[in-house]
């Protein structure tokens, strides 16, 4: 008897993200060797706790019992929700918006979703730099969109004459993702006015607006000084996707928001497909406790020096190892490159050592493998030997 299951999600299934692979591939390791002796860098899971003020506020506002707290809401959030982050996005960016420039949403996932929804028709293409965030070509046809990759440098900046070539009628979408999973990479000031410049141009060229989506959960997540730019001050048709899963790591929460640029083209009839695409994808809104909560720890961040320590001893410790890298300005991922033109096969030699990282081709960047180092201290430390060892068998077999 054939499957009843959908054709698309059994080869979806089968393709599926690598990084849940090794997410399951670590709890059954942990089982045969204990959890104390693998050592999981696996999954982007925000490790540092969430700032005090984060428990607090949520207690006091549990206790205030107010009427209709949890009832139905406008599907674009609270007005009072969206001002208080439109109020603050405005201070931050110094650009003038208002409350209705702001869609609540389920995190980032949901955001990016409600965007594509209102905005691709189906065949329309979203465009985006590799290494990229694997979940992205899943959204994009869960919209009728196609995804194409356009490599970037070999510093992971932006590519700009590939994405000029690459971008075509059908182009609807430029996505980008800065600080960059999985790479950490921030796209600087003028990668993002040239790219705001061809923009405008293909916009022009094809008749119709090419829309520019920055997918920003990283913004808050950076080190050395280094300061993520605002794609607002380069292009008006732009949107911004973002959660506050790692900036106050609350992943589990699922509470993001939609920003829009306020000189958007159509925008009235953007903002109300957003607001509708909400509702019709089943997210219906935001979720109310968790938009109560925001509102009042606008600004606030984690302790991002604790990512920082991780970041720079794991930098140490693979480059006495011998491994090629690039130290991130932000995110919380290492890519360095396999000692193996196989990263794939290195992964496995890592796995040996009870050692769990993602390949680089899981994120269309072959030759690389992953490293979320949002981890705790003893894993780092516990993992070292073995990165030394894997990167000496690596060079044995080259």
């Amino acid at each position: 008897m054939p499957m009843a299951i959908a054709q698309k999600m059994l080869q979806f299934m089968e393709k599926s993200s690598w990084i849940r692979k090794m997410f399951e591939e670590g709890a059954r390791l942990k089982q045969l060797h204990g959890a104390e002796n693998v050592f999981d860098f696996s999954l982007g899971n925000p490790n540092v706790p969430p700032p005090d003020a984060v428990q607090k506020k949520l207690v006091e506002i549990v206790s205030r019992c107010q009427p209709g707290m949890h009832a139905y809401m406008p599907n674009a959030g609270l007005a009072e929700v969206r001002c208080a982050v439109s109020d603050h996005l405005s201070r931050e960016h110094c650009v003038s918006l208002c409350s209705d420039n702001i869609v609540a949403t389920c995190g980032a996932a949901g955001a990016l979703n409600i965007i594509f929804k209102a905005l691709l028709d189906p065949g329309d293409e979203v465009l985006v730099p590799s290494p990229y965030f694997v979940e992205y070509a899943f959204y994009a046809d869960n919209h009728g969109g196609i995804l194409r990759t356009v490599p970037t440098r070999a510093d992971f900046g932006l590519d700009l004459d590939g994405l000029d070539a690459a971008m075509g009628p059908r182009t609807k979408v430029v996505l980008i993702n800065s600080p960059n999973n999985p790479t950490g990479q921030i796209y600087d000031d003028r990668s993002l006015r040239e790219l705001g410049n061809l923009l405008v141009r293909k916009s022009g060229q094809y008749g119709r607006p090419i829309y520019l989506v920055s997918d920003e959960p990283y913004r808050k997540i950076v080190y050395d000084r280094h300061v993520v730019p605002c794609p607002f001050d380069f292009y008006p048709n732009t949107l911004i996707a973002t959660s506050y899963s790692k900036e106050l790591s609350l992943p589990g929460e699922r509470i993001g928001f939609v920003a829009v640029h306020p000189q958007a083209s159509d925008l009235n009839a953007l903002l109300g497909a957003l607001s509708l695409a909400n509702r019709i994808l089943g997210f219906v809104n935001a979720p109310a406790l968790m938009q109560y909560l925001v509102a009042e720890l606008q600004g606030l961040t984690v302790d991002v020096s604790i990512y920082q320590r991780k970041r720079d001893r794991l930098v140490k410790g693979l480059r006495d190892a011998g491994y090629e890298l690039l130290v991130p300005p932000g995110a919380f991922y290492l890519f360095p490159r396999s000692p193996l033109p196989d990263d794939v096969e290195f992964v496995r030699l890592l796995q040996e050592e009870n050692i769990l990282t993602v390949p680089g081709s899981g994120f269309g960047g072959p030759g690389h493998f992953r490293i979320a180092y949002c981890v705790d201290d003893a894993t780092i430390e516990g993992a070292m030997p073995g990165f030394a060892r894997a990167v000496k068998r690596a060079r044995s077999q080259g």
